[in-house]
């Protein structure tokens, strides 16, 4: 006779050992507040490439006189790019800013999107980080 049956479970190799990994995907919503943070850590075994969507969507207050918005996207901390616009009075506005980012083995990736208005109300303020 043999030894008893044994029950083993199957566990996935992790994915950084996967010879094909699943692309990552990372966001953050910082709802109607002003400042959004992404931190993407390091990868210890590969350089990633990444296509990132800030949306700042804003409403001006009603019969306000000279609304405007602004957003600023700061990579790693240097200022990558920045939009100051009026808003539209009327209605519903927003700021839209693509970027691909390559990262290099080993380095991490922050994303810090920062707005400021002028007589407008906040609506919503996402970003959205896809690996190709």
């Amino acid at each position: 006779m043999g030894a008893p049956a044994r029950r083993v479970a199957y566990h996935p190799a992790p994915r950084r050992f996967s010879p094909l990994p699943m692309p990552e995907h990372w966001e953050t919503d910082a709802g109607d507040h002003g400042v959004a943070l992404l931190d993407i850590p390091a990868d210890a075994f590969r350089d990633r490439t990444f296509e990132v969507a800030i949306d700042f969507a804003v409403k001006a207050v009603p019969d306000a006189d000279g609304p405007w918005h602004e957003l600023r996207v700061l990579v790693n901390g240097a200022q990558q790019w920045a939009r100051r616009v009026p808003t539209h009075p009327d209605g519903g506005d927003s700021l839209d800013y693509r970027m691909r980012r390559t990262v290099p083995l080993g380095e991490p990736l922050r994303i810090n999107a920062v707005t400021e208005v002028h007589r407008v109300r906040r609506l919503r303020l996402r970003v959205v980080a896809d690996e190709e």
